[in-house]
């Protein structure tokens, strides 16, 4: 069968009210730079002064150090010249193609707020990811701006020059000096869509933990700092989409946002890919692939719904009138399935092409003949064109994101089909969590304290919904031996990894006594 004929507005699949992110390869780099853009100015893209068919290299980079020099602000510049290169390539700038004949400078690394002012808009693409980022800091302003004041020390912009600072680090210093020659357009490119996020609660989750992450702004170093921030910001997009897959679809259905989130996923710390609780952790995490499918067809239905109406509407509004359709919505969509089908015959001139137009039609009509409303009849129009694409990056986007078989990651696999994806804590991501549970909330602030194995495995799985030990849960209730022995070999991979990140050492043979001891003690408000 022809695929149905789609006018540009119809087959577009993204819709910020619901995630604002285009299913892509996304690189988490690329999102922390064009999000410190939103913030540095409101949700604004801004536009670079570039001639037409300029680049930042790295050989204009170098120059910039040059003109500094010139200027007297440092010294030794024409000198060094192979160590400021050296330094550029190692520490101040991301690439595209590093090493190769075609390589070239992305942007600047996200060490400052300000980072956004020397990148190749073309090769610092984020699709829209940092805006769902922004989005969700947004539901808690004093975060947001406590996270802008941190990320903006070292710099003043109201005078467009760099201030000393002690706590400024000399690879943030070199990228201040090279801003203090690069202007911006003032001119907005697009502007972040003030919208709530669909997953309430789960904005207000990354919110809290950026806040907890902002209790050691004095303890660690910047660059560890931004190292965090970037790990928070990946595990974040990419648990709220995992969430966002398994409930839309519930949403749907009930014709509300309010829906129970029992949303959970056992993962797997043993890092090994033939581990007794791998089969679980990848049967949860089979699940969420295959409920792609049912979460690109609640997009689409939401979307459609939404666009109805003038102004469009909201999506609580949406699911409402998804459940409870009229006949004017249907009479509406009705029209729009006729107008697929005439455009069969619009585009055929000739009489053989006519036949086949027909044809078409006849096709088309066979095709959507189990679908029962004219909304379930224009959305499996929408999903024959759009859901294989969708489902395809969709898949890309969450590896991204999940940091896939890195140190940080939340997602692995193996190269084979026989290894699929499955949930995983990677030490670097691990060492993060960590630091954020052992603080508590107090007086304003937080204070940290020690947790033992039992509360660190329960607060992961209360906070974030991630089993590590799933003998209490109630879905293993009836689970054999073989069960609860792979859920205490997860344990004890938890506790090797916590060993090798320097948080945990074996006392005693006493549970008591087998403490996770938070790296710095403190009270902040």
């Amino acid at each position: 069968m022809k695929m149905p004929i789609l006018d540009k507005e119809e087959r577009v699949f993204r819709d910020p009210y619901i995630f604002t992110a285009d299913a892509k390869a996304i690189n988490l780099d690329n999102v922390l730079v064009n999000l410190f853009m939103l913030m540095r100015n409101n949700g604004d893209r801004i536009k670079l002064m570039l001639k037409a068919g300029t680049f930042h290299e790295i050989k204009t980079l170098k120059k910039y150090f040059q003109e500094l020099e010139n200027r007297g602000d440092i010294v030794g510049a024409g000198e060094n010249s192979e160590a400021i290169e050296s330094w550029l390539r190692s520490s101040l700038v991301n690439m595209v193609f590093r090493g190769k004949a075609k390589e070239n400078v992305s942007s600047m690394r996200p060490l400052h707020l300000e980072s956004y002012r020397i990148r190749n808009a073309k090769l610092t693409r984020d699709y829209f990811s940092a805006d769902q980022v922004f989005i969700m800091l947004s539901q808690r302003p004093e975060v947001l701006n406590a996270l802008k004041d941190y990320l903006n020390i070292g710099w003043d912009k109201t005078n467009n020059k760099l201030v000393d600072n002690p706590t400024l680090d000399v690879d943030t210093a070199g990228l201040l000096h090279l801003i203090k020659l690069v202007n911006i357009d003032t001119k907005v490119g697009v502007s972040v869509t003030p919208v709530q996020p669909v997953l309430q609660e789960q904005a207000k989750l990354f919110c809290d933990d950026i806040m907890r992450l902002l209790a050691y702004q004095n303890n660690i170093p910047r660059s560890v700092f931004i190292d965090y921030l970037r790990i928070l910001v990946g595990f974040h997009i990419s648990l709220y989409f995992q969430k966002l897959i398994y409930l839309l679809p519930k949403m749907v259905k009930e014709g509300t946002m309010e829906v129970e989130d029992d949303w959970n996923q056992v993962v797997d710390m043993t890092d090994k890919l033939e581990s007794s609780v791998s089969p679980i952790a990848c049967a949860d995490m089979d699940k969420t692939i295959n409920g792609l499918m049912d979460y690109i067809r609640a997009s689409y239905t939401i979307r459609v719904m939404r666009r109805l109406k003038v102004p469009n509407l909201s999506v609580a509004s949406a699911l409402y009138m998804i459940k409870n359709p009229t006949p004017e919505t249907d009479a509406i969509l009705n029209v729009k399935l006729l107008n697929i089908f005439n455009r069969y015959s619009t585009s055929a001139s000739s009489a053989e092409e006519r036949v086949d137009a027909e044809q078409n039609v006849a096709d088309l009509q066979e095709y959507l003949q189990y679908e029962e409303t004219p909304l379930e009849k224009y959305v499996q129009c929408l999903m024959k064109v759009g859901a294989a694409y969708q489902l395809k990056y969709s898949r890309d986007f969450l590896d991204k994101a999940s940091m896939k078989n890195d140190t940080s990651a939340f997602i692995i696999d193996g190269r084979s089909r026989k290894y699929t994806r499955r949930g995983a804590i990677g030490s670097k991501l691990l060492e993060v969590l960590v630091q954020l549970l052992v603080l508590t909330p107090k007086d304003g602030g937080f204070e940290s304290k020690p947790l033992s194995i039992r509360q660190l495995v329960q607060e992961i799985r209360d906070r974030y919904g991630l089993i590590i030990d799933g003998t209490d849960e109630p879905r293993f209730k009836d689970a054999d031996i073989k069960t609860h022995l792979a859920f205490k070999e997860n344990v004890d991979a938890l506790k090797n990894k916590l060993r090798q990140i320097g948080f945990y050492t074996d006392l005693s043979d006493a549970s008591s006594l087998q403490k996770i001891r938070p790296r710095y003690k403190f009270t902040e408000k």
